[in-house]
C-alpha cells in the first residue's frame, strides 16, 4: 500500500476504482481502508477512491510527538496528498469515527469539496454511552486501569444492560470493542489521539452552505451508536442536504450503503 510520511507519522491508503472523479474515504473505528473495497462495484466506475487507514488502524501510525492529532497537522497531511496527485476537487465519504476526519476537511477546505457522503458519522453528536465505548473523555486514569483490568467495566455494563439503563445492542458493541487488550489499547490511543478533533457544527453548516456542497447522510434506523434522532438535525440545516435511513444497525452500515449504491447504479444503467 502507498503511504505518506510527515514528521515521523505515516498515513497509509489504498486506491480503489478507476473513475475520473476523486473521492477520499475514511473508515470507522476498528476497521481499515479495506472496508471500502465494498464500494468498488458501486462507485469504482465513476470515482477513483483513495481510502485511508486512520491512525492506530491498519498500517497508519501517529508518532507520539504528533499526539494528540491536531486539525492543522491533518490538513497539512491531506494537502500533501492532494499535491502529490495534483488533485484540486474531490468528494468525501466517511463512516463512524472517520466522520471526524471528513468534518475536519469540510471545515478547513470546503471550497475543494464536490460532495460529502456521511455514514453514521462521529463528530456531530454522539451518545453518552458511545463516548464510554470509544472516547472515554472523563476519568482518564481509571480508563488506563481498565485497559489492563477490564472486569469492573464489563460488570458495570452487564448491570446497566440488565436494568435497561443502556441499550443491549450498544452494550454488545462496547463489549466487542473491549474484549481484548489490543482492542482496549486501540480505544485508549484513539481517544488520546483524536480528542482535539471537535467541531462547531454551526460553523461547518455555514461553510457547506456557502460553497453549495451537496451532503448525503446515511443512517441506520436501529443504530444505537450514532442514532438518527441525534444527528439528523444536521442534515435539515443544510441547503443541499439529503437524509437516507436504512433498516440497519451500526456495525454493517458501510456495507449496507455500498449495496444500496450498487443497486442504484445497476438500476440507472440502460
Amino acid at each position: 500500500m502507498p503511504y505518506l510520511i510527515q514528521d515521523k507519522s505515516k498515513l497509509h491508503y489504498r486506491v480503489i476504482g478507476r473513475g475520473s472523479r476523486v473521492m477520499l474515504a475514511f473508515h470507522g473505528y476498528g476497521q481499515s481502508s479495506a472496508y471500502y473495497l465494498a464500494m468498488e462495484r458501486a462507485l469504482g466506475h465513476d470515482y477513483t477512491i483513495y481510502a485511508f487507514d486512520l491512525f492506530f488502524h491498519g498500517n497508519s501510525y501517529l508518532h507520539k510527538s504528533n499526539m494528540p492529532l491536531q486539525k492543522d497537522f491533518l490538513e497539512k497531511f491531506i494537502r500533501h496528498f492532494l499535491d502529490k496527485y495534483n488533485i484540486d476537487k474531490f468528494s468525501l465519504m466517511a463512516f463512524s469515527m472517520g466522520g471526524k476526519f471528513a468534518l475536519t476537511l469540510a471545515e478547513r477546505m470546503p471550497e475543494q469539496i464536490e460532495a460529502l457522503f456521511l455514514i453514521a458519522p462521529d463528530g456531530i453528536k454522539t451518545s453518552f454511552w458511545y463516548n464510554i465505548a470509544t472516547y472515554p473523555g472523563w476519568l482518564q486514569q481509571l480508563f488506563k486501569h481498565t485497559v489492563l483490568k477490564p472486569a469492573p467495566f464489563f460488570k458495570l455494563m452487564h448491570v446497566l444492560s440488565k436494568y435497561n439503563l443502556v441499550d443491549k445492542g450498544l452494550a454488545r458493541f462496547a463489549h466487542y470493542q473491549m474484549d481484548s487488550t489490543p482492542k482496549r489499547l486501540r480505544i485508549y490511543r484513539s481517544w488520546i489521539g483524536f480528542r482535539e478533533l471537535s467541531f462547531d457544527i454551526r460553523h461547518v453548516v455555514v461553510q457547506l452552505n456557502k460553497y453549495k456542497v451537496p451532503v448525503t447522510m446515511f443512517l441506520g434506523e436501529f443504530d444505537q451508536v450514532i442514532s438518527p434522532k441525534r444527528v439528523s438535525v444536521f442534515v435539515r440545516s443544510l441547503d443541499r442536504g439529503e437524509l437516507v435511513i436504512l433498516k440497519a444497525g451500526h456495525t454493517h452500515l458501510l456495507q449496507n450503503v455500498a449495496d444500496l449504491l450498487h443497486r442504484k447504479r445497476i438500476g440507472r444503467q440502460p
